[in-house]
C-alpha cells in the first residue's frame, strides 16, 4: 500500500512571518514592561506629592525643620541678650514691648525683622522704623518718631498735629499744652511754612499765643499778651522781619496796643487800646513817615 503524504500546513512564507512577529513582540514586551512600571512610580510620586502640598504636610515639614535649625543656633551662641532701641521720644515702650515680643535667651533667628518693622511702624508715634539682627547676640531698633508741631484747633476741640500737618492720634494731651494753637481748616497743612518763617525771629516767636488761617490765604498770629499781628498774603519773612525790629528798636511788642497790620509792605499800622493812644517812632517800616497809630477796639 503506497504511503500517503502528510500535508503540512503553512508556506515557508508564514513561517518567516510568525517568526518575525514573535520577535517583535519579544523587543517591544520589556520595553512597554518598562514604561509601565515608570509611569506607576510616576503616577505615584504625584500622587504623594499632591497630597504632601495640599495636606500642608511641606508647612509642618519644614517648620520642624526651621525650629530644630533655629534651636541648634542658639545652642551656637545666637540668642538675644540685648536689645538696642534709638528715637525713642513718645512712644509707649510698654507697646513697643508686646510688638517685638522677645524675650533675653531666645534664639536671635527666631526674631522675625520685617514682621516686627510692620507692627513697630502701626504705633501712632512711629513715622518709620528700622529693624535687624545684629550678630551675635542683639536686636537693633530705630525709630523715626513723628514730630508734634502744633495743637490743631476744630470744632472747640484739640488735636496734636506733627510737621507733615498730619494728625497724632493721642489721647492726653498735656504734655504739649506749650505748643501754638493753630485755628483754620487748612492750618495744619500750611502750619510748618509759618513757623519756618517765625523761628527766624526767635524774639518774636517765642511770645506767639496761637495763629489763625484766614480765609486760607494769610495768617493772623495772636501774642500771649492777646496782642493780633496781621500778616500779608506773601511777603511773610519780610513782614516778620520787620516786626522783629520794631521790637528791637523800641519793644513794640511790649507796648499797650491792641494789635499790628503788617499788610500794607511800605507801612506798618498800629492799633491802640481807647485812651492809650500815642505816637510810636520811625523803624516800623522802609519810612518812618509811614508809620501810623490808630486807636479803636476793632482790629
Amino acid at each position: 500500500m503506497a504511503k500517503r503524504k502528510v500535508i503540512k500546513r503553512g508556506t515557508r512564507k508564514s513561517t518567516f512571518v510568525n517568526k518575525r512577529r514573535k520577535g517583535l513582540r519579544a523587543r517591544l514586551f520589556p520595553w512597554f514592561k518598562r514604561f509601565g512600571i515608570s509611569l506607576a512610580v510616576l503616577v505615584t510620586v504625584l500622587w504623594i506629592g499632591a497630597w504632601f502640598f495640599l495636606s500642608d504636610a511641606d508647612t509642618v515639614t519644614a517648620d520642624w525643620a526651621n525650629n530644630k535649625i533655629v534651636n541648634a543656633t542658639a545652642g551656637l551662641g545666637f540668642k538675644v541678650d540685648n536689645i538696642l532701641i534709638e528715637g525713642r521720644v513718645h512712644t509707649d515702650p510698654e507697646i513697643l514691648k508686646a510688638i517685638i515680643n522677645v524675650r533675653r535667651g531666645e534664639p536671635l533667628f527666631a526674631f522675625d525683622p520685617k514682621q516686627a518693622k510692620e507692627g513697630v511702624e502701626k504705633i501712632a508715634w512711629v513715622e518709620s522704623a528700622h529693624v535687624e539682627r545684629r550678630l551675635p547676640d542683639t536686636l537693633y531698633i530705630k525709630l523715626n518718631e513723628r514730630k508734634p508741631l502744633a495743637l490743631w484747633q476744630q470744632d472747640k476741640k484739640l488735636k496734636l498735629i506733627d510737621t507733615h500737618g498730619d494728625v497724632i492720634p493721642v489721647s492726653n494731651l498735656d504734655p504739649f499744652y506749650n505748643l501754638v494753637i493753630v485755628l483754620g481748616d487748612e492750618a495744619p497743612k500750611n502750619t510748618a511754612a509759618l513757623f519756618n518763617t517765625l523761628i527766624g525771629e526767635p524774639e518774636i516767636f517765642k511770645d506767639v499765643e496761637s495763629a489763625g488761617l484766614i480765609a486760607d490765604r494769610r495768617w493772623d498770629i495772636i501774642m500771649k499778651n492777646d496782642m493780633r499781628i496781621k500778616l500779608p498774603e506773601n511777603d511773610v519773612a519780610l513782614a516778620v522781619s520787620r516786626l522783629a525790629k520794631a521790637q528791637r528798636e523800641d519793644g513794640i511788642l511790649d507796648k499797650d496796643l491792641l494789635g499790628i497790620d503788617l499788610r500794607d509792605p511800605v507801612r506798618m499800622i498800629v492799633r491802640t487800646k481807647p485812651g492809650a493812644s500815642q505816637e510810636y517812632g520811625a523803624g516800623y517800616s522802609k519810612a518812618s513817615s509811614n508809620t501810623t497809630a490808630k486807636s479803636g477796639n476793632n482790629i
